[in-house]
């Protein structure tokens, strides 16, 4: 829920001093990520063209797969790639929603500062996969979804090293169905991805967080994964 203007951008930059691990500074978008294609250039008539021709091409079952993984923003989105319940590990839930509470801190901040509209705000005839407001939707890049799944998914890889390339690809296959749900442009995807990799190798040299993450690979270990 949205508050007023001014108070609203007070949380947004106090959010990474209450609840993420990494220093604001060292994962700050405006210096790792480059900006957006301008709204009227060829490469966003080119996005969007790209957007048509996958709605064009994506089938009802893909459309619900798409709908599916954008409600489902928790680590169990990698359940069927690893073969268990990682709601049922309590020390491997714990390290990736540390992963995805630092994610959410830090794509905020990135979204605020580059301020892309998303493509269904742009082009209203575009139909997405879940309902949207409508009006202005200024947080399309970079892809908080996408930087979700590979912030998870690269620490999870590292965890579980035998399942890595399924892993990265699934963390792939749920950044790619925000094309499908006509939510994000392409460009947007790419950023989330990029900015996901940053985040979890930065988290990874975190002391507190390889602790738990030492707590974690233990569990994995005696639960036979």
């Amino acid at each position: 829920m949205r508050y007023a203007l001014l108070l609203g951008f007070g949380l947004l930059w106090m959010a990474p001093t209450q609840a993420a691990m990494l220093d604001p500074a060292s994962v700050d978008a405006s210096r790792l990520l480059p900006p957006p294609p301008a709204e009227d250039s060829v490469d966003t008539k080119a996005e969007f063209q790209e957007l048509r021709d996958i709605a064009k091409r994506s089938t009802p079952d893909k459309i619900a797969m798409a709908a599916r993984d954008a409600k489902n923003e928790t680590p169990t989105l990698f359940n069927d790639t690893v073969g268990f319940d990682i709601a049922t590990m309590p020390q491997t839930n714990k390290l990736l929603t540390l992963v995805a509470e630092e994610e959410d801190a830090d794509s905020k901040m990135a979204k605020d500062f580059f301020h892309r509209e998303r493509p269904y705000a742009v082009d209203p005839s575009l139909k997405t996969c879940t309902p949207v407001k409508p009006g202005k939707a200024p947080t399309s890049y970079p892809s908080g979804h996408a930087s979700l799944a590979f912030s998870m998914g690269i620490v999870l890889a590292s965890l579980v090293p035998t399942k890595s390339q399924a892993i990265l690809a699934r963390a792939t296959e749920y950044a790619e169905n925000r094309l499908v749900c006509g939510v994000h442009f392409r460009s947007d995807i790419v950023a989330g991805q990029q900015f996901g990799t940053i985040l979890a190798l930065r988290l990874m040299q975190n002391p507190a967080f390889r602790s738990q993450m030492d707590a974690s690979r233990a569990e994995l270990r005696a639960a036979g994964h």
